[in-house]
């Protein structure tokens, strides 16, 4: 059997996914995780982003089909984060060093990755497959006063939209009601 098959049939079915404690307009679950970026390693805590828009997302692994396509993604798209003062954090259970050597085959990334090696934070955002010992693919986006605003979770096999993301970001940052496909540019519903 070869790996891709392997591979395709570890992740394929979810499985029992842990409870969700993350609740929108609750205060993010605080993490400190080991992240690497640009080739060091530190210590990345939540409490480093206070007064900062943070989008955290969770996938199921390094070396894997999908999350590869997210990861670079959200590393093209990270400078218009960037100018929203959004920080993007990438998280799965793989270790430090797997992290570090999928880095050196993916090419250099814009923003942290970070390992969810013991998968207490993947359990405490309710994105962890028990029986699995990986992640679903959510994202978070947390605002400057650390409260979660927006939580999206796929399947396995699916990729999230890096572009969607975005719009939610944009739309949560106007502080009005926005409707339907709203777009930056278009009329908002004013303020609630």
């Amino acid at each position: 059997m070869s790996i891709r098959v392997l591979e395709a049939n570890f992740f394929m079915g979810t499985g029992k996914v842990s409870e969700m404690s993350a609740q929108i307009g609750q205060k993010a679950p605080d993490f400190k995780m080991q992240g690497i970026f640009k080739g060091e390693i530190r210590d990345i805590h939540l409490e480093d982003f206070t007064g900062k828009w943070i989008v955290l997302f969770f996938y199921p692994g390094d070396f894997t089909f999908v999350c590869p396509t997210e990861v670079k993604e959200f590393s093209v798209k990270n400078n218009e984060f960037k100018e929203l003062d959004a920080h993007v954090l990438g998280v799965s259970v793989d270790s430090i060093h797997a992290h570090k050597a999928w880095i050196k085959e993916l090419g250099e990334l814009n923003y942290p990755l970070l390992s969810d090696i013991t998968k207490e934070v993947s359990r405490r955002y309710g994105v962890l497959i028990l029986d699995k010992g990986i992640s679903l693919r959510g994202a978070f986006i947390i605002d400057p006063e650390g409260s979660l605003r927006y939580i999206v979770v796929h399947d396995l096999d699916i990729g999230r939209s890096v572009d969607e993301i975005l719009r939610v970001l944009k739309a949560l940052q106007t502080g009005e009601m926005c409707p339907v496909e709203w777009r930056p540019g278009k009329s908002t519903l004013g303020k609630v």
